[in-house]
Parts: structure tokens; C-alpha cells; sequence
């Protein structure tokens, strides 16, 4: 008897495997090495390098959907027109917490300005979300990650997120423009991505 998979256990393993293979794919690769080390730190780690992709090298729009901390479905299109800031964390990861702070600030001068910041948990369920929302201030949602890494999926393909903290900044267009790998180093840095950005726009 052939066992049939449902949709959201199909995808959870689709996303499992896209993360093994982001993390273990290449032997030279240090984010790749700090996974098999199994130094139970928790998170890997990455070193705030940041790219930068050119306008006319941006791939496709990345397309994606969840449900955020609240319980409200959104999609990728509920953002387009603005840039957008997508910041993967969890509640127990140290740069993330380290860097709460700088995200929500830029959250706060950029609303109504041209930008958006939306999280992206991989790990928690919403009661820890919503608890690390309140202990660092944070008003922008985070999408719900943990059951089947759909969010992680969908920007596997264009520049990966293949490390806890990674930030990522969105053009209007809903392409990737830019990434920092690892907790953001200074908040004047993104904030320099995200406002040459919008600027693209004028």
C-alpha cells in the first residue's frame, strides 16, 4: 500500500532537505563546518559580510506566504511597491536578541517611509515569539516558520538565508537587493541598504 504524504508534511521535508543541503553542500564552506562541529551553540553563526546584487542582476521576485505570531495569514504581495527588510531569528539565538534592538529602531524610522520589516522565526512557536515581542519592544510580525520552513524555501533559491541571523532587504519589486549574513555589524550599514533601495525607486 503506497503511503501518501500530505501537503504541509511534503513540504515540511522539501525544506528540511533544502536546509541540509544549503548547510552541508560545500566542504569549504565555514557556515557548512560550524554545523557539523556540533558545538551546541545553538545557532550558526554568520560574519555580518554583506552582499550587495546590482539592479539588473536581481533574480525573480521571491514569492512567499505564512502565518505570523498573531495568527493572520500574509503573503508576499501584501508588500509589494515598498521595500522590504526580512530578518530570520529565534528567541534563543544570542546575536539575535543582540540585534533587536538596531532591527526595531530602523523599523520605527523607516515606517511610513518607504520600507517594511517583516521576521521570519525558524524556530519558536508563538508564544515565545510574541514574549521576545514584548521584551525587546518589536512592532513588525514575524511569519511562523518552525513547522514546515516555507519561508526559508522560498528564498533558498536567490540568495540564502543560510545562517541565524540573516537579513535580508527586498526591492519594491519583491527581488533581493542585498544580505547580511549574521547579525547585522552596525545598524548604520542597513541602514544605508535599505534607504539606497528605495532610492531606487525615485
Amino acid at each position: 500500500m503506497k503511503h501518501i504524504l500530505s501537503r504541509r508534511a511534503a513540504r515540511g521535508l522539501i525544506a528540511l532537505s533544502a536546509v541540509a543541503v544549503l548547510l552541508t553542500g560545500c566542504a569549504a564552506d565555514p557556515l557548512a563546518e560550524q554545523y557539523r562541529e556540533g558545538s551546541n551553540k545553538g545557532y550558526i553563526a554568520g560574519d555580518g559580510s554583506i552582499t550587495e546584487i546590482a539592479v539588473a542582476e536581481r533574480g525573480d521576485p521571491v514569492e512567499f506566504e505564512g502565518v505570523i505570531e498573531t495568527g493572520e495569514a500574509i503573503t508576499s504581495d501584501d508588500y509589494l511597491g515598498e521595500v522590504l527588510v526580512v530578518n530570520f531569528w529565534y528567541a534563543s539565538c544570542a546575536p539575535c536578541r543582540s540585534e533587536a534592538d538596531d532591527l526595531q529602531s530602523l523599523n520605527a524610522q523607516f515606517e511610513g517611509a518607504g520600507a517594511s520589516f517583516l521576521g521570519v522565526n525558524v524556530r519558536d512557536q508563538a508564544p515565545n515569539a510574541l514574549a521576545f515581542n514584548e521584551t525587546y519592544s518589536i512592532t513588525y510580525p514575524s511569519v511562523l516558520d518552525v513547522l514546515d520552513g516555507g519561508m526559508q524555501l522560498a528564498f533558498s533559491g536567490s540568495i540564502p538565508p543560510n545562517a541565524v541571523p540573516t537579513t535580508l532587504v527586498l526591492d519594491a519589486d519583491g527581488r533581493v537587493a542585498a544580505r547580511i549574513l549574521g547579525a547585522i555589524p552596525e545598524a548604520s550599514i542597513l541602514e544605508t541598504l535599505i534607504t539606497a533601495t528605495i532610492a531606487e525607486e525615485s
